[in-house]
């Protein structure tokens, strides 16, 4: 079976210039999820806020734009006016980031203690608008038993998929996934479940895909960024020369920010992406240091690509 590779929404990372980047030099994924934007109330939109998701900005795959907030009716009026200006037809509502700023404000996973909240938005958005609608969820916030009770209140109603965490809001990205959880939520559903979490490796995915013969689709988040020959390597496609091939998206990444971002924001951006990229690259964890301590992007550019150490060779995994 050819899976379905998707990009997981990292807020922050896979920015448009992330995403179209990473599609000119790898392979694999088939479909991107944006980063959560707020949902606004009618009159209030304003253009800018939405220029990470403007089509004419996102043509190499399909992007479904992903949204937070706790209001239904700021919900259909965004998806609305999402509709009118960019055609958008598919929408994810994000009721799974455990961040503790979105959570004391009721959004993102802090709505799922609340299951009467978030069915009021699925009933609202799919009784008064067209539209695909699907959530991306954990499997509850300080307990399973929230989840339970968003799978039996959403199970009659008319959802794209779900995208499912198996981790608590409390879990952060720490420790074992609760995977036999998530095989529970899967036998809970009638609605198609996408897997998202802890997809680090070939060997890894070969081992869930096995667990859940169901799931046909999946989210790779950090698993793309720890390694971005991944999505390639689970799909059985030819990698080649690792080294020459990341430098060139490096560079290629860094040019495409810098019109976008400045100096400083390029360098700020890289520097959160080389916490991941120092493993992959083989970087030592006293270089990686000795390189986030400097200020000027040149000489970073410089510093980072000389200390890239990777293999040449095909289908490899790290």
């Amino acid at each position: 079976m050819n899976p379905q590779l998707w990009l997981a929404p990292l807020h922050g990372i896979t920015s448009r210039t992330f995403r179209n980047t990473l599609c000119r030099h790898f392979g694999g994924i088939d479909c991107f999820m944006s980063p959560f934007l707020p949902v606004q109330p009618a009159g209030r939109f304003r253009p800018k806020v939405w220029q990470d998701i403007a089509p004419e900005h996102n043509t190499a795959l399909p992007l479904i734009p992903q949204l937070m907030g706790n209001q239904p009716d700021q919900f259909v009026d965004t998806l609305t006016v999402l509709h009118e200006q960019f055609g958008y037809e598919r929408f994810n509502v994000n009721i799974g980031c455990p961040s503790s700023p979105v959570v004391r404000h009721t959004r993102g996973c802090g709505l799922m203690p609340h299951p009467e909240a978030v069915e009021r938005i699925v009933a609202e958005v799919t009784s008064k608008t067209p539209f695909r609608l699907s959530l991306k969820m954990r499997l509850g916030l300080h307990s399973a038993e929230e989840g339970r009770e968003v799978l039996r209140r959403l199970n009659d109603y008319p959802l794209d998929f779900l995208v499912i965490h198996p981790r608590l809001g409390d879990d952060l990205y720490e420790g074992t996934p609760h995977w036999d959880l998530f095989e529970e939520f899967c036998g809970m559903t009638r609605h198609k479940v996408v897997y998202s979490g802890d997809v680090f490796s070939k060997a890894e995915y070969q081992t869930l895909s096995e667990r859940f013969p169901r799931v046909e689709t999946w989210m790779l988040g950090r698993g793309m960024l720890l390694n971005p020959f991944l999505s390639e390597e689970i799909k059985n496609q030819e990698v080649g020369d690792k080294k020459s091939r990341f430098l060139a998206f490096y560079q290629d990444l860094a040019e495409s920010l810098l019109p976008l971002r400045g100096e400083n924001g390029t360098l700020a951006n890289l520097k959160e992406l080389w916490h991941y990229y120092a493993s992959f690259a083989q970087v030592p964890p006293d270089d990686l240091q000795k390189m986030l301590r400097i200020n000027n992007l040149q000489e970073f550019l410089t510093m980072s690509s000389n200390l890239v150490s990777l293999p040449f060779g095909n289908n490899g995994e790290n």
